[in-house]
């Protein structure tokens, strides 16, 4: 009797400690939010960025393993994300980040991974080529031993124009999110198209199908649209193109960029971690791409466990 009980007490003992190892060590990958998250033109902001709290910056970077694929228009994402740390003091640690070159202590970016594990003949460089491609070539991608880590997929649109998003792309990206449970897909809309953004089949009408599906499944989506139509002070420009300009004249990126400081208010992007700096394909001004990369880090955290608070 007396070693039964024993027994019993070690087994109590035993379930506490696992219980509380648990909850010190939660899974870092959440793969649905409880909130779908949009990252758009109210969150591509300095101010938001350096509002997250570092633990989760640093959660993201140790713990997402992401594969990327797209063609001129993505290189937004791309290019800002590699400019970040040379921004301010601390950013080379807080926001070190690899291309490629998997190393310990930087966020794990794969740049163009995906194009490649296309079925023989299909062109998958981006989601605007073949409207089902990027179904199968992540797949391939996915089901590759050598790519086990990657556990975050994007893929990003050329013209977004056009396309049959309701017919593809969303049952495409929730086929993918059913087959691989233990990969967080992030959307994205499509960049803007001046003078030309409103209609059926055009980059708002579609940026709206994206962004209404993820709020309702609670997804997460790179607003690339919204940060495209909204300048710095919040206002929206329905005849905007990717570049910040308006049909009507002007360009509200470039004029701000202009009456700010490089290294205070912004910074330069990057062909590459610590590379020359370039601007985003189709863009004249830094200022786009640095709001992407803010954008995109927000999901990371988002991603990571951060509720946004």
């Amino acid at each position: 009797m007396k070693t039964l009980k024993v027994l019993i007490l070690l087994i109590s003992v035993l379930a506490i400690i696992f219980v509380s190892c648990k909850a010190d060590n939660p899974d870092p990958v959440i793969k649905k939010g409880n909130q779908s998250v949009i990252a758009g033109d109210s969150i591509a902001f300095e101010s938001v960025l350096r509002s997250i709290p570092a633990e989760y910056i640093n959660a993201a970077r140790q713990d997402l393993h992401i594969a990327y694929q797209h063609t001129s228009h993505g290189t937004h994402v791309a290019y800002g994300m590699f400019g970040l740390p040379d921004f301010e003091d601390g950013d080379e640690t807080l926001f070190a980040i690899t291309n490629n070159d998997p190393q310990a202590g930087k966020l794990d970016f794969r740049d163009l991974a995906l194009a490649s594990y296309a079925e023989a003949g299909v062109d998958a460089s981006d989601l605007s080529r073949n409207e089902t491609a990027f179904i199968q070539a992540t797949r391939n991608y996915l089901d590759d031993p050598v790519n086990s880590e990657i556990n975050v997929v994007m893929w990003s649109w050329c013209n977004i124009a056009g396309h049959n998003v309701a017919a593809n792309y969303l049952p495409g990206m929730q086929t993918l999110i059913n087959e691989y449970p233990a990969v967080t897909f992030i959307f994205m809309t499509g960049h803007a198209n001046r003078g030309n953004n409103v209609g059926d089949g055009k980059p708002k009408n579609q940026a709206d199908l994206i962004i209404d599906y993820c709020r309702e499944n609670k997804f997460y989506c790179l607003d690339y649209y919204g940060i495209d139509t909204h300048d710095m002070d919040g206002n929206y420009w329905e005849d905007a193109g990717d570049n910040g300009d308006s049909s009507t004249g002007g360009n509200y990126y470039a004029d701000w960029q202009n009456s700010h400081v490089l290294g205070v208010d912004w910074y330069e992007n990057k062909s590459a971690p610590g590379g020359s700096a370039t601007y985003g394909a189709h863009n004249t001004q830094h200022i786009t791409a640095n709001r992407k990369a803010f954008a995109m880090w927000y999901i990371l955290a988002r991603i990571a466990g951060w509720d946004g608070e």
